[in-house]
C-alpha cells in the first residue's frame, strides 16, 4: 500500500482545485471504510487481542475507535495502518462516547457486537451521512428472530436479549448491509445454526465474515445471498487480518479519469465489486484496459490494475440505478453524475435508496452542469457540458461531497470546497494522493 504521512483536515477544512486540465500517473486504491468498521466490531467478539492491518486513517474509523475505548476496550495504531484491539474482561455500553457515536451509523454493529455478554444496554441513535429517512426496521425484525428487542427512544436505541441467543432461521426484511452484519454478529455465539436468508452479499459483508472465521466461526455460504452459521462458544484474536481495497475508492478514480479524460493506472481495484459499473461505462463509450489480475493481501478477493483511457462519452442506453449486490453499488451510484455531464444525451440517474442524495446531486448545477430533477430520487442530467468554476460547500453525505470535487478538477479555474469533513471521513488524504496524479489542489485550514 503507498505511505503518503498521515495528514487530516478539520471540520472546517477547505480544498482550493485548480482544474480543467487532464490528470496523469498511477494512484493506488486504499482499503474499505466500510469493511474496516465491521471488522472492528468483530473484534469485541473475543476475549483475546486482534490486530488489524490495512487499515484506512480516516475520520469514521477515529470516531469508531473513541466508542470502542468510551466502552472500556483499547485501540492502538502498531504504524500507520496496523491496528491492535484490546479488548476489556467487561465492557461498560453505558459509558459510551455519545458524540462520537453520533456521527456513524456504524455504530449500530454494537448491538450484535455486545449482545452476548449484555443483557440490556442502549446505544445513541446514529448519524453518518444525512440522506433522509433511514429505518432501522430491518434490524429490529432480523434480530427479533434471534430473541433480541431493539426499542426506540428520543436519542437511544435500547437492546434487551428477550431469550437466550440460539439459531435459528432468519429472512431478511431487507438486504442491507449493516443489517446483514448485525444478524452475523450475533448470530455467530449463539447456540445453534442460524441461517439468513436473503443477506447482503456485498463486499462488507463478505471480509467480515472471511475474517470471523480466522478466528474461529463457522460461516458457510459467503458470497452468496445465504448464510448459514454454526455457533461457537468462543472466538480467538485476530492475528494481523488485512482489509480489504474499497471499490468506492476505486470508483471515484475511475469517475475522475472519465470526467477529466484523464490517462491513468488505478491499481488494487476490487474485480467484481466495480465490474457492473465498468460494464455500464463500456455502453457509455468509455475506454480502459485491464494489465494486471491478482489476489488481495487477505486472499479472498479478485484485485485488477486498469489503465483508463481519453474517451469522448455518450449517455447510456438506459437508467442507471443500483441494486444489492451483485448489482451496481449504491455506494458507486453517484459518481456517475460528473461523468453523466460530460457525455452526449441525457442521462437518467435513479437513486431509489436515499430520499435527499439525489437533491444533493443538484449542487452539480452551480458547477453549470444541466440538471433536473424529476423528483427527490430521479434526476436528468444533459451532456456534455463545460463546467465552470464555483465556490460550494461540501453536503453532509461522502459520495454527493465526493462527486463535487472530482466536478471541480474538471472545470477549468479557480473553485473552493468547503467543509471537507464529509470526504475525510470516507477517504484517506484523498487530496494528497490526487496531487500526485498532477491535480491542483490546496488545503485550506
Amino acid at each position: 500500500m503507498e505511505t503518503f504521512g498521515i495528514l487530516y483536515s478539520s471540520s472546517m477544512s477547505s480544498f482550493i482545485i485548480k482544474g480543467g486540465k487532464p490528470l496523469t500517473g498511477e494512484i493506488t486504491t486504499f482499503t474499505s471504510k466500510n469493511a474496516a468498521l465491521g471488522c472492528m466490531y468483530a473484534c469485541l467478539l473475543s476475549n483475546e487481542v486482534s490486530v488489524l492491518t490495512d487499515v484506512p486513517r480516516i475520520e469514521e474509523v477515529e470516531r469508531t475507535r473513541e466508542i470502542l475505548d468510551s466502552i472500556g476496550g483499547k485501540t492502538e495504531w502498531l504504524d500507520d495502518h496496523s491496528l491492535r484491539i484490546t479488548p476489556a474482561k467487561k465492557l461498560h455500553p453505558e459509558r459510551i462516547n455519545y458524540h462520537a457515536a453520533i456521527k456513524t451509523r456504524a455504530v449500530l454493529m454494537l448491538i450484535g457486537a455486545l449482545v452476548h455478554a449484555h443483557k440490556r444496554f442502549k446505544i445513541p441513535k446514529s448519524g453518518g451521512c444525512k440522506l433522509g429517512a433511514r429505518t432501522v426496521y430491518p434490524h429490529r425484525f432480523a434480530l427479533a428472530k434471534l430473541g433480541i428487542e431493539l426499542t426506540s427512544t428520543s436519542r437511544y436505541y435500547e437492546v434487551i436479549q428477550k431469550t437466550p441467543l440460539c439459531g435459528t432461521e432468519v429472512i431478511m426484511y431487507e438486504s442491507g448491509d449493516t443489517t446483514t452484519e448485525n444478524v452475523v454478529l450475533a448470530a455467530v455465539l449463539a447456540k445453534g445454526t442460524t441461517t439468513i436468508h436473503f443477506a447482503s452479499a456485498n463486499y462488507m459483508v463478505q471480509d467480515m465474515c472471511c475474517l470471523l472465521n480466522s478466528m474461529g466461526a463457522i460461516i458457510d455460504g459467503i458470497g452468496t445471498t445465504t448464510l448459514t452459521i454454526q455457533g461457537v462458544s468462543k472466538l480467538t484474536g485476530a492475528t494481523g487480518y488485512p482489509i480489504m481495497p474499497d471499490p468506492t475508492e476505486s470508483m471515484i478514480h475511475i469517475a475522475l479519469a472519465a470526467t477529466t479524460k484523464s490517462s491513468i493506472i488505478i491499481k488494487n481495484c476490487p474485480k467484481y465489486f466495480i465490474a457492473l459499473e465498468l460494464t455500464k461505462l463500456e455502453a457509455m463509450n468509455f475506454h480502459y484496459k485491464i494489465i494486471r489480475e491478482y489476489t488481495s493481501k487477505n486472499g479472498h478477493f479478485n484485485l485488477i490494475d486498469i489503465l483508463t483511457e481519453p474517451s469522448e462519452l455518450v449517455a447510456p442506453p438506459d437508467k442507471i440505478h443500483p441494486t444489492p449486490y451483485p448489482g451496481l453499488n449504491i455506494d458507486n451510484l453517484p459518481f456517475f453524475v460528473p461523468i453523466a455531464t460530460q457525455a452526449e444525451g441525457t442521462t437518467l440517474i435513479h437513486d431509489w435508496v436515499y430520499e435527499n442524495r439525489a437533491i444533493y446531486y443538484m449542487e452539480f448545477q452551480k458547477l453549470g452542469a444541466q440538471m433536473v430533477l424529476a423528483d427527490p430520487h430521479r434526476v436528468y442530467i444533459t451532456g456534455k457540458t463545460k463546467l465552470q468554476p464555483a465556490e460550494i460547500v461540501c453536503p453532509p453525505a461522502l459520495r454527493p461531497a465526493s462527486i463535487l470535487l472530482i466536478g471541480m478538477l474538471a472545470a477549468k479555474g479557480k473553485s473552493i470546497l468547503r467543509n471537507t469533513y464529509s470526504i475525510d471521513r470516507g477517504y484517506e488524504n484523498l487530496y494528497t494522493r490526487l496531487k500526485s496524479l498532477g491535480a491542483d489542489i490546496e488545503v485550506l485550514v
